[in-house]
């Protein structure tokens, strides 16, 4: 039995469910898990998982345990930083690479013990992407945490890339381009957090997009 901790710095995250769910199979293992909001609030243990954590995590609140854990939804060192996922699906690519790895004090930059990958259709909007990153993660910190304390990672090689903080700016849409060129920017805009919108006319326009019938 491990005792392992589950960060999610912020309490409004897409992540929070899937957390929760990770933690309800980690404790059928038999695991002592936690649940965290805070770095301040993590406990000594043997592993802490980082999901879709928005901030850095210092060296100290790592040190509290045996592994500090991160999955990011790419494959490093390409795609290092913040809304990868997001980022690759305005790129036009539908195969996104999970990486497992261990944290560190630089960004997304730590040795790597598993990867996955998950595919869409093209179609599938924010909610439906997320589903499927979101079972991915799980079922990557459950191999971690059975295979735990034999895991070894191999340093990341290759050429590194980076990805900014997106921003409600990043939801403008030109309205001079058609539906399906900015498609995939519709795709990825969050109808509650980062709503697709555009300017015409000197007045600001919000688009929300939801399938008829499923995933809003």
């Amino acid at each position: 039995m491990a005792k392992i901790s589950i960060l999610i710095d912020n309490p409004g995250s897409w992540a929070v469910p899937y957390g929760q769910e990770l933690a309800r199979q980690l404790r059928e293992r038999g695991h002592e898990v936690v649940n965290v909001l805070s770095p301040q609030d993590i406990p000594q243990g043997d592993i802490v998982f980082f999901l879709s954590c928005e901030h850095l995590i210092k060296k100290d609140f790592r040190n509290r345990n045996t592994h500090s854990v991160v999955i990011h939804a790419s494959a490093l060192p390409q795609g290092k930083g913040w809304s990868p996922l997001s980022w690759q699906v305005l790129e036009g690519k539908n195969e996104i690479t999970l990486t497992l790895f261990e944290a560190a004090d630089e960004v997304d930059a730590g040795e790597v013990y598993a990867t996955a990958t998950i595919l869409f259709e093209g179609h599938e909007l924010i909610d439906e992407m997320r589903q499927k990153e979101g079972e991915a993660i799980i079922k990557l910190a459950l191999w971690f945490a059975d295979r735990y304390p034999d895991v070894v990672g191999t340093p990341q090689k290759g050429d590194e890339s980076f990805y900014p903080k997106r921003t409600p700016k990043d939801s403008e849409l030109d309205p001079n381009k058609s539906l399906v060129e900015l498609f995939n920017q519709l795709r990825v805009a969050d109808n509650e957090r980062y709503p697709a919108f555009f300017t015409h006319r000197g007045h600001t326009y919000i688009i929300n997009i939801s399938k008829r019938g499923g995933s809003k």
